[in-house]
């Protein structure tokens, strides 16, 4: 059920049950980003390293998602040791290269963050925090949800969070939520347990259906997404099909920046919009990507009327301009 923020009493309902296949149609709002930016730009560094399947995490099976390795099968009741190693590159040296990257070139991003691996390798999320990079949780486990009971999930939430606030400098609580693998009760459970708690819940990033937030209503109470991308993903290098190299991924990159660009600097009908761009410390963060990344982050930053965000300043921004119907 989404609601148009420049027709805030229409509430739309179209499809079966919540599904929304009309969006803003033809004419989505100025967004009036910051400055009059032709784009808002959506850095997201995905961190999962200790928190992927493991029986070490009381898991049955071994991790097989997002690897140097693809196509692999779980290996029942035994650990994968390559495996293992694969995703701790992420967490002793990927993650570093990134965090280099953006610091270099004065630019934020947000981290999903799974909350088993913060417990695992706290300092990083200081350090993040400590630097204005916005920490946003990614679930407990990086499992999929889709049949993950509801108490457990529940669990979850909560213990998300507080690994997140304990490894923050401020004790500050995240304020978007990305599962990922969502299961069908996911985002309630999520929006139910911070109400329950008393804390802000800002957005998710649960869908990948616009180029712009949008409200929508959660058990009558309005909810801000903010959809996130699986295109503009370093994930593509390891799904096929996918990019068989760091050029493939920077023109995919550019080519996305240069379309939305170009429709946010119309001198008619100027149209901005957002680019969310997915990076994982263990893919993005390997000499060779993180060169192709390096590339696109100059490329970008010469560009006029480019505002790079968190998605916590996408959300606040929001809000304010287009506020709960």
């Amino acid at each position: 059920m989404s609601i148009h923020p420049a027709a805030a009493t229409n509430q739309l309902l179209v499809g079966p049950e919540d599904r929304d296949f009309v969006g803003y149609g033809e004419q989505p709002p100025n967004p009036q980003w910051p400055g009059g930016a032709k784009i808002a730009l959506s850095f997201v560094v995905n961190y999962e390293e200790g928190g992927e399947n493991t029986i070490v995490n009381g898991d049955e099976a071994s991790e097989v998602f997002l690897n140097e390795t693809p196509g692999g099968q779980p290996r029942k009741g035994v650990r994968d040791m390559n495996m293992e190693t694969q995703y701790e590159y992420g967490s002793r040296a990927g993650v570093w290269r990134l965090l280099r990257l953006f610091d270099e070139r004065g630019m934020k991003f947000t981290c999903f963050a799974v909350g088993m691996a913060v417990e695992k390798h706290p300092d990083v999320f200081k350090t993040m925090e400590e630097r204005g990079h916005e920490v946003c949780s990614h679930g407990y486990k990086w499992i999929d949800y889709q049949h993950v009971p509801d108490d457990v999930q529940v669990a979850h939430v909560r213990s998300t969070i507080s690994a997140l606030q304990s490894a923050s400098p401020s004790k500050r609580a995240p304020v978007g939520w990305y599962t990922g693998r969502i299961g069908p009760t996911s985002r309630r459970i999520v929006i139910q347990e911070y109400k329950k708690m008393g804390l802000p819940l800002l957005y998710d990033s649960d869908a990948y259906n616009d180029d712009l937030p949008y409200w929508i209503r959660v058990d009558g109470e309005p909810h801000l997404v903010i959809p996130y991308t699986l295109d503009q993903n370093d994930m593509k290098y390891c799904v096929p099909p996918g990019f068989s190299s760091p050029d493939g991924f920077f023109t995919y990159l550019k080519d996305a920046f240069d379309v939305l660009y170009a429709e946010g600097s119309h001198p008619v009908h100027p149209s901005p919009k957002m680019m969310s761009i997915g990076l994982h410390c263990r893919l993005a963060g390997k000499p060779g990507r993180a060169a192709a990344l390096a590339r696109f982050l100059d490329y970008v930053k010469g560009k006029e009327g480019v505002w790079v965000a968190t998605r916590e300043q996408i959300a606040r921004h929001w809000r304010e301009k287009f506020p709960v119907p």
